[in-house]
C-alpha cells in the first residue's frame, strides 16, 4: 500500500508537472480557443480547484477505478485498458516464461560443458541475442518469415474476416503470437543463460553436489534434481525485477507488430497526449509488478523452505 501511494503522489505530480494541463490538450483537439470554453472545462474537470482538494478527488477516482474518459478514443479509460490488457498480458507470459525455459537449459548445457563448444556455443548466441535491440529482431524476423517464406503473419492478433472455430482461432493467435514472443524474449533469454551458468558453476562445485555423486546418482539427477533447483533461486528474483522492462519492450514489440495490447495503447496515448490513459495504463501497471513481486515471493518459500515471509 506504501508503494501504490508514492504511485499514486508521483503521477499526480507528473500529470500538473507538465506543460499545459488536460484541458488545454482537449481544448487543441477540437481547435477551441476560446477562453470561457477552456475555462469552463477546467472547472468540468475540478482543475479550478486547490491542488489538496484535486488529489483527494484524483485518489478517490483510483480508488474506484475510475480513470476518467480518454478523449482521444472517448470511451472510459478503464474500458479501453481492459479490452487491451488480455493481449499484452498473453504476449509477456509467453515471452518470460519461454525466455526462462530457454535460458535454463541453454545455462545448464553451457555449465555442465564449461570450456567446450556447446559452452562456446551458448556464449556467442546469448552475447548476440543480449546486443540485438528488440525492434531490429522484429524487423528482421518480419522479412525472413513474412516477405521471404510467407510462413507467418506480419501484424495483427488473429484474422479478423475469418469466421473461426474457438481451435482454429486458438491456432490463430498463436501463430500471430510467435514473432513478438520471440523477439521480446531474445533479450531476456541471454540474460538468463548467463546467470543460470554462473549459479550452476557455483553450485556444482559445492559439497553436497560432489556427494550426491559420490553417492552414485545418475549424473542428470544430480543436475537437474539437486543443483539446478538451488541455482533457479536467482532467477526467480531477475525474473521479479524485469516486470518493469518487458513492459518496456512490450510497447516496442506491440508497435512493430501491430499488436493490439496495453504498450500500443500506451505509445498512442503519448503520440496523442492522452493524459488520463497514460496515468491509467501507469497505474495499472504499477499494480502488475506488485502483483508479480509478490507472487515472486511465495514461489521463493516453495523453492526454499528456509525462506519465511513475514
Amino acid at each position: 500500500m506504501i508503494v501504490l501511494g508514492i504511485v499514486l503522489v508521483l503521477q499526480f505530480a507528473l500529470l500538473h508537472l507538465a506543460p499545459g494541463d488536460v484541458a488545454d490538450v482537449i481544448a487543441g483537439e477540437v481547435q477551441a480557443d476560446d477562453p470561457a470554453f477552456i475555462e469552463q472545462l477546467r472547472r468540468d474537470l475540478g482543475l479550478d480547484q486547490p491542488l489538496p482538494v484535486q488529489f483527494a478527488l484524483y485518489v478517490r477516482r483510483i480508488l474506484t477505478l475510475d480513470f476518467g474518459m480518454s478523449h482521444a478514443f472517448n470511451v472510459p479509460v478503464i474500458s479501453l485498458i481492459a479490452e487491451r490488457l488480455p493481449a499484452t498480458l498473453l504476449l509477456m507470459v509467453t515471452a518470460i516464461l519461454g525466455a526462462f525455459a530457454a535460458g535454463m537449459v541453454m545455462g545448464t548445457v553451457a555449465a555442465v560443458w564449461r570450456g567446450r563448444w556447446a559452452d562456446v556455443a551458448v556464449s556467442v548466441a546469448a552475447l548476440v541475442f543480449y546486443a540485438t535491440p528488440v525492434f531490429l529482431v522484429g524487423i528482421g524476423l518480419i522479412l525472413i518469415f513474412t516477405v521471404w517464406l510467407r510462413w507467418l503473419p506480419m501484424s495483427g492478433m488473429y484474422v479478423t474476416w475469418v469466421q473461426h472455430t474457438w481451435w482454429s482461432f486458438t491456432l490463430d493467435v498463436a501463430r500471430h503470437l510467435i514473432m513478438p514472443a520471440v523477439s521480446l524474449a531474445l533479450f531476456y533469454v541471454a540474460i538468463y543463460t548467463r546467470l543460470m551458468r554462473a549459479a550452476m558453476l557455483e553450485i556444482l562445485s559445492l559439497d553436497y553436489v560432489r556427494t550426491a555423486r559420490a553417492k552414485g546418482l545418475a549424473p542428470g539427477r544430480v543436475i537437474w534434481r539437486h543443483a539446478a533447483r538451488n541455482a533457479l533461486l536467482p532467477m526467480i528474483t531477475m525474473l521479479g525485477l524485469q516486470v518493469s522492462s518487458l513492459l518496456g519492450g512490450a510497447v516496442l514489440v506491440e508497435t512493430v507488430f501491430g499488436w493490439p495490447g496495453i504498450g500500443r495503447l500506451a505509445f498512442e496515448a503519448v503520440f496523442r497526449r492522452d493524459i488520463p490513459l497514460v496515468l491509467g495504463i501507469l497505474f495499472l501497471s504499477s499494480v502488475l509488478v506488485l502483483l508479480v513481486n509478490l507472487v515472486i515471493d511465495l514461489i521463493y518459500t516453495r523453492l526454499d523452505p528456509r525462506i519465511v515471509l513475514r
